[in-house]
C-alpha cells in the first residue's frame, strides 16, 4: 500500500526524522527511512526552520515529538525526551517545520517537487502519482496556487494527490471521485494528514468508530450516513472535490469545484460538444500512462522451465510476476474494450523495455466453473482481440477462482465488498501487465442513475423520459406488468421531484427506524423504482439488529438540516453512488496488488469525471447512452468496427458463480459466523446470518450482494485484530498499535466478549424479529 503523510504544528520546530543540520538540539543531519528508492535526500534537500541551540523554539517551548507525547502527555519518558518520529520505510519529501513523507513502494517518476524559487525553499509543489503536467505546468501552477489558486491543480491528466506548501500554510487536494482519499485528525497541537486512514489510527492510537461501520452497511452510498467519518474514531476525510488548508496547524476544508446548489433549470448542454469533451479527457487520460516511463516487474522466484500445457507467460502468472509493458483487462464489455483499444492505436512511448514488444497485453477471464450465461460476452472479447495490435492472453480458472475461495489476504485500509473475490481478481491481474488498465467507474462516470428521472422533470423535460420508460418496460413484459410500468416509474420520479431534501432525509431515517429495509431486487424496474429516492438502505441492511439500524436512523436524521452539495435529486444521488464505488475501487486496489504492476483507472480521474458532469441529462437518461458514448471515442480516433452487441449492458452479476463460491466455502464461512466481532459489536445477530449463508447457499432469492458485505466486514475485523507492529517508529517508548482490541465505555470487542452498540432500544425502535 502507497500513501503520503505529514502534518502541520503550531510549533515553528517539531523533532521529526526530517530535521537537518545545525536546526533543533544541535544534532547531525536526520534521515529517514531508506525506502524502496533511496534515502530521502535523493528528492531534494530538507527544509526547516531556525531554534536556538538550547532545543528551544521562537514560542519558547521546547521541541518536543511523537506520537507517545501527544497520546500520553503524563509519560515520565515523555518529559525531556526529544523524539525523531518517522513512519516505517519512509522517503522524506520535505522536512521540519511541516514534513512530508512518501511510504510504499513508489516508482521514482511516480514522486515529484517543484520549488518556486532555490532562495524560497518553503514554497514548493509535490505531486504524487501519474499526473501528465510537464515541470514547466507544475512550476507555473505552483506560482498560481502560491496565491490562493488551487482548482487549476486539479486539472492535469492521470490520477495523483498534489500537496502545496507556501511559508506554513499547506493544501492537500483531493480528487473529484474519491479515488484518492485525503484524511486527517488533529494531533500534538495542529493536524495531522495522509492519503491513507491506518497510519492516521496508529498515529493517534484510534479506536473503531462502530457506528460508523453500521452505517457502512445499512447506508454505504448515503453521505449523509457517513459523514466524514472512517472506521477509526477521530480520523476524518475531507469530501471528494475538496481541499484540506492547514496554517500553522489550524485547518480549513473548502471546495475548489463550482456547484450549482439550486434547483434550477439550466440551458441545455451541447452533446456533440459534451461527448467531444469526454473523447479528449480520456484520450489525455491514457495518453498520460503511456507517456510515463516503463517498469520491468521484479521476478521474485525464477522460471522453473518448460511446463507442460503452460507458455512463459502462464508461467510467469503462476509466479505472480505481471509481465513488462502495457496491458489492459477484455472483458466484451465497452468501457475494458475502449482503453484497451484507445491505448493500443497510441503510438509507443520512448523508453520501452526492450524486446518486449510494442502489443498491449489483453487479459480475458474465463470463469470454467460457470460456462453458461457469458458466451456471447467471450465472443465479443475474442473478436476485439483480433486487432493485431493486441495480443490476448486468456486466464482460465475453475473452482479455485470462485468467489469466497481463499478469504486470505492483505489487511485494507478500510472494509470493502472486493474482500471476498480479491483471490479470484488477482488471479487474473497476475496474468497482466505492469502497467495495467481496467474499465472500473464507467458505469458510475457516464451512466445516468435513476434518480436523473426527477432532475428532468424538475426541469420539465418530460419528454426525455420517453424512452428510458419504455426501455423498462419492455424489460418487464415477460412478467406481464408491462402496461403499469410507465405510470410506477413516472409516478416516483415525481414524487422524488417533489420531495425536499430534508423530507426525503427523514423519511430514509423513519424506514430505518421502523425495520423497513427492503428485500431483495429480482429486476431492472425494482432497481429504478428502489433507486428513486434521496437515500435507500444497503442490501446488507436487512441482516442489522434493531439498535445498529436506529443508530444509523439518527445520523440520517442529524444530517437532514445540513444541505447537501445539490439539492438536485439526480445529481446528488449520481455523486454519492460514485464516491462509494472510487473507495471501494481504492479497497480493490489494495485487496488484489500484484508486486510491481500499478491498476489504472482512466474513468475516475479528475478531467474525464469533469468532462462527464457535463454532459446534458437528456443524453445520460436514454438506453445505450454509455455505449454510444464510447463508441463515438473509438470513431473519433480511427476505431469505427465493432463486433456485434458491443456495448450491451450486463446488469445482474453472475450469481452462479457466486452461489458455487458460497457452496464450497460454506463451512469456513459458518465458523467464521460461529463467533462473529460483528456480533460481538451489536451490529447483527450470528444465527440469521448463518441461516441466510445456508439459505443462499441452497438457491433460495437472498441478496448475495449484502452477504458479501457482511462476510467481507467481518474479515477486516478480523485481520486488523490480528494485526502486529505500526506504522511509525522513532519514539523511545513502546508503541501500541491502533485498535488492539476495541476499548469503549461499553466494553470489549473480542471473540467470544458481548458488546452492544447501545443500549437496547424501546420495543417501537426494534423489529419484531429482534424483541
Amino acid at each position: 500500500m502507497r500513501w503520503l503523510v505529514g502534518w502541520s504544528s503550531i510549533a515553528a520546530s517539531f523533532g521529526t526524522a526530517g530535521r537537518v543540520s545545525g536546526q533543533g538540539t544541535g544534532q547531525g543531519t536526520a534521515r529517514a527511512t531508506p525506502g524502496a528508492y533511496g534515502a530521502s535526500d535523493a528528492y531534494g534537500p530538507s527544509g526547516g526552520r531556525d531554534s536556538a541551540a538550547n532545543g528551544r523554539g521562537p514560542y519558547g517551548d521546547r521541541t518536543r515529538g511523537g506520537i507517545a507525547d501527544a497520546a500520553h502527555p503524563d509519560d515520565p519518558a515523555a518529559q525531556d525526551a526529544d523524539r525523531t518520529v518517522h513512519p516505517v520505510g519512509a522517503q522524506l519529501l520535505w522536512g521540519d517545520p511541516d514534513p512530508l513523507w512518501a511510504v510504499g513502494d513508489w516508482r521514482p517518476d511516480e514522486i515529484r517537487t517543484v520549488t518556486a524559487d532555490p532562495a524560497d525553499p518553503f514554497t514548493r509543489l509535490a505531486v504524487l502519482g501519474c499526473c501528465g503536467a510537464t515541470d514547466a505546468e507544475l512550476r507555473r501552477a505552483l506560482y498560481a496556487a502560491r496565491g490562493g489558486a488551487l482548482r487549476h491543480l486539479t486539472q492535469w491528466s492521470g490520477s495523483y494527490t498534489a500537496v502545496v506548501q507556501a511559508g506554513r500554510r499547506i493544501t492537500v487536494l483531493g480528487d473529484l471521485a474519491g479515488a484518492r482519499p485525503v484524511f486527517y485528525t488533529p494531533w500534538a497541537g495542529g493536524t495531522a494528514y495522509a492519503t491513507a486512514a491506518l497510519p492516521l489510527a496508529d498515529l493517534i492510537e484510534a479506536q473503531l468508530d462502530v457506528g460508523h461501520l453500521a452505517a457502512l452497511l445499512a447506508c454505504p452510498d448515503s453521505p449523509e450516513a457517513l459523514g466524514d467519518g472512517t472506521p477509526y474514531a477521530g480520523v476524518k476525510r475531507i469530501p471528494p472535490g475538496h481541499t484540506l488548508i492547514l496554517r500553522e496547524g489550524s485547518r480549513e476544508i473548502t471546495g475548489y469545484e463550482p456547484v450549482a446548489s439550486l434547483a434550477v433549470a439550466t440551458p441545455e448542454a451541447d452533446a456533440e460538444r459534451a461527448v467531444e469533451g469526454v473523447r479528449e479527457a480520456l484520450v489525455d487520460a491514457v495518453r498520460a500512462r503511456l507517456t510515463a516511463p516503463r517498469h520491468a516487474p521484479e521476478t521474485v522466484v525464477p522460471d522453473p522451465g518448460p511446463v507442460p500445457g503452460m507458455g512463459p507467460a502462464d508461467r510467469r502468472a503462476a509466479r505472480g510476476a505481471p509481465a513488462p509493458g502495457v496491458g489492459a483487462d477484455l472483458s466484451g464489455g465497452s468501457a475494458s474494450a475502449t482503453l484497451a483499444l484507445l491505448a493500443a492505436g497510441m503510438p509507443g512511448a520512448p523508453g520501452t523495455i526492450p524486446g518486449s514488444g510494442s502489443r498491449l497485453l489483453a487479459v480475458t477471464f474465463n470463469d470454467l466453473a460457470t460456462p453458461q450465461g457469458r458466451e456471447a460476452e467471450l465472443a465479443r472479447a475474442h473478436a476485439i482481440a483480433a486487432d493485431p495490435r493486441l495480443h490476448h492472453v486468456v486466464v482460465a480458472a475453475a473452482d479455485e477462482a470462485l468467489p469466497y475461495a481463499e478469504l486470505d489476504g492483505p489487511l485494507t485500509d478500510e472494509p470493502g465488498p472486493s474482500l471476498v473475490v480479491a483471490a479470484r481478481e488477482r488471479r487474473r491481474l497476475a496474468a497482466g501487465s505492469a502497467d495495467h488498465f481496467v474499465g472500473h467507474g464507467a458505469r458510475q462516470v457516464l451512466d445516468a442513475h435513476p434518480a436523473r428521472m426527477a432532475d428532468l422533470l424538475m426541469d420539465r423535460r418530460r419528454r426525455h423520459l420517453l424512452r428510458p420508460v419504455a426501455a423498462l418496460a419492455r424489460s418487464a413484459s415477460a412478467s406481464g406488468e408491462s402496461l403499469l410500468v410507465p405510470l410506477t416509474v413516472y409516478s416516483a420520479a415525481r414524487r422524488l421531484a417533489r420531495t425536499p431534501y430534508r423530507a426525503g432525509i427523514e423519511a430514509a431515517a423513519a424506514r430505518l427506524r421502523e425495520g423497513a429495509v427492503g428485500g431483495n431486487v429480482s429486476s431492472a424496474v425494482d432497481a429504478s423504482l428502489a433507486a428513486l429516492t434521496w437515500s435507500r438502505p444497503g442490501p446488507a441492511a436487512a441482516w442489522l439488529t434493531g439498535e445498529a439500524l436506529a443508530e444509523v436512523s439518527i445520523r440520517l436524521g442529524a444530517a437532514a438540516g445540513r444541505p447537501p452539495l445539490s439539492l438536485r435529486p439526480g445529481e446528488a444521488r449520481a455523486r454519492s453512488v460514485l464516491t462509494r464505488h472510487a473507495a471501494d475501487h481504492r479497497v480493490f486496489e489494495q485487496a488484489v496488488e500484484v508486486r510491481s504492476q500499478r491498476l489504472h483507472a482512466p474513468f475516475l480521474d479528475n478531467q474525464v469525471v469533469r468532462a462527464a458532469r457535463a454532459l446534458p441529462e437528456s443524453l445520460r437518461v436514454q438506453p445505450g447512452a454509455r455505449a454510444a458514448i464510447l463508441r463515438s471515442v473509438l470513431a473519433a480516433t480511427g476505431v469505427r468496427e465493432l463486433p456485434p452487441g458491443w456495448g450491451v449492458t450486463e446488469h445482474a452479476p453472475n450469481e452462479t458463480a457466486t452461489r458455487l463460491g458460497l457452496r464450497a466455502a460454506l463451512q469456513e464461512l459458518l465458523a467464521l459466523f460461529a463467533a462473529p466481532l460483528l456480533a460481538d459489536a451489536g451490529l447483527i445477530e450470528a444465527r440469521v446470518v448463518r441461516q441466510a449463508l445456508l439459505d443462499a447457499a441452497d438457491g433460495r432469492p437472498v441478496p448475495l450482494d449484502g452477504l458479501a458485505e457482511l462476510v467481507s466486514m467481518e474479515l477486516w475485523l478480523r485481520r486488523l485484530l490480528a494485526r502486529r507492529g505500526t506504522c511509525w517508529t522513532g519514539t523511545s517508548t513502546p508503541r501500541r498499535r491502533a485498535v488492539p482490541v476495541l476499548d469503549t465505555p461499553l466494553g470489549r470487542l473480542a471473540p467470544g466478549v458481548p458488546l452492544r452498540l447501545r443500549p437496547a432500544a424501546p420495543d417501537h425502535l426494534r423489529r419484531p424479529a429482534d424483541r
